[in-house]
């Protein structure tokens, strides 16, 4: 009898579960969104060096990044040889009836040729319309008529925790369909700095790169990108573009052959809990300008180094990563207002927004001249003299860090090589002068060090107990 009655219960709780509760169904989803999927071979000439067909990692993937965040190349394993061709398969979607398909750029770097498979077997050779290295985002063209669309969704209307949907070509397996939910939006990654990745659990492997992110109504939302991987696999955390992203570059690919980008001509950080409390914020936020580009937009508005950039033409920053995609998108040579917070004081500026140049970072080099003892830093400077200043490109003030003794230096970070330009707001002139300021800086307080690192400028804080 309580058997029946506990079966009894069990079945009720399961009929009158709440509809939120039910896992949904995507069958008729998958049927109306599918046709417009499609496959993309492309034959690429490779060498040893490169990466591609194999699985090998991109040449300028930072080495600390080697096992983190992995392209979609996708290709049965080949053994290393000369020069030669290979294939190499992905994922797009049509976005219009003409034959425009999206995809990535690196689905279709370097090949000679671009195949676009659809669902109905059909095999057509893409026309390579544009593509844009920075947002990872490549227009397709082929030949036909009437093909099936996506209709386009808004990212900013996605909920974390939403269900979502991805269809591709993982491994080679034509039309796979994987689920699962929006994890976080507005995700910052080391490569990818105009791009404010939506992040989901939803599997994405090698092959599903450039396919669709689809929401509950059938619409794309973004194109599945990159994976967090130690293996190459799926491991939980996969990354797509932001489909306004993409169909920003979409336009500008069709009406002009080539992406422009907003520019402000500065260096940004993050605020940290000490680097807050020493600006005198009362929460971290924002994004705090460490190295102001001589000419750029920003210096021509009047900002400075140690400003903190809180809103952006009306939109909160409450982190650096949120900048540079808000940036990029705005038209250039339009002007955009500015809140920042200088030393603890509230100021609007209007800065009318550049072209992003083609910028390279400067690498330092070490050299000793005049050194003057450790200090309660417990770290060693020297004076810099013109030679050095021309290799470490810089104008006039800091002092060469020459050795780092155990202390608080140690502790934040500080590296030979480095040179230190300001403590707090100071600017530092010499290695006398350092000295000096560090003497007299106050016990159990929130310090801001200004340093500049092979050719970029960063801020640290820390605190003396001594």
């Amino acid at each position: 009898m309580l058997r029946k009655l506990i079966y009894g219960l069990s079945l009720a709780f399961f009929v009158y579960l709440p509809a939120y509760a039910q896992l949904p169904d995507f069958t008729d989803l998958v049927k109306h969104t599918g046709d417009a999927v499609v496959n993309i071979s492309t034959v690429q000439k490779t060498n040893d060096s490169q990466s591609g067909a194999d699985g090998q990692l991109p040449p300028d993937l930072p080495p600390e990044m080697e096992e983190l965040f992995k392209r979609f190349y996708q290709g049965p394993g080949r053994h290393n040889q000369a020069p030669r061709e290979a294939s190499s398969l992905g994922s797009g979607f049509i976005i219009s009836r003409d034959g425009y398909v999206l995809t990535n750029h690196h689905v279709v770097n370097n090949a000679s040729e671009i195949i676009v498979k659809l669902k109905d077997r059909r095999e057509l050779v893409a026309k390579l319309i544009g593509s844009d290295e920075s947002t990872d985002v490549a227009l397709l063209k082929v030949e036909s008529k009437d093909l099936p669309v996506f209709e386009i969704g808004n990212p900013d209307d996605l909920q974390v925790g939403e269900w979502v949907l991805a269809i591709g070509t993982p491994f080679g397996f034509e039309q796979s369909v994987t689920a699962g939910i929006v994890s976080a939006k507005g995700r910052s990654l080391p490569d990818g700095n105009y791009v404010p990745f939506i992040q989901t659990d939803v599997a994405i492997n090698p092959g599903n790169s450039g396919g669709p992110l689809i929401n509950m109504q059938g619409k794309v939302v973004g194109i599945n990108s990159q994976i967090y991987s130690r293996s190459g696999g799926y491991m939980g955390l996969s990354f797509s573009i932001p489909i306004d992203v993409a169909m920003n570059v979409v336009d500008q690919l069709k009406s002009k052959g080539k992406v422009a980008r907003g520019w402000l001509g500065v260096q940004i950080q993050d605020v940290t809990r000490q680097l807050a409390e020493s600006f005198g914020m009362d929460r971290p936020h924002g994004a705090l300008i460490a190295k102001v580009i001589p000419g750029g937009p920003a210096e021509k508005a009047g900002l400075q180094v140690g400003d903190i950039i809180v809103e952006f033409n009306g939109q909160l920053i409450e982190s650096s990563g949120e900048l540079p995609p808000r940036v990029g998108v705005f038209p250039v040579d339009e002007k955009a207002k500015l809140k920042i917070l200088r030393q603890g004081e509230k100021q609007e500026i209007s800065i009318k927004i550049g072209l992003l140049p083609n910028q390279t970072n400067a690498q330092s080099k070490e050299a000793a001249s005049n050194e003057v003892a450790s200090n309660r830093l417990g770290v060693v400077v020297s004076d810099i003299n013109s030679e050095q200043r021309k290799e470490l490109q810089l104008e006039k003030n800091g002092v060469l860090v020459q050795k780092v003794n155990k202390g608080v230096a140690q502790e934040i970070g500080l590296q030979p090589g480095d040179v230190i330009l300001r403590v707090q707001n100071t600017v530092v002139r010499d290695a006398n002068d350092f000295n000096s300021l560090v003497a007299k800086l106050p016990k159990d307080k929130s310090i801001a060090m200004l340093v500049q690192r092979n050719g970029s400028p960063i801020f640290l804080a820390f605190k003396l107990d001594k």
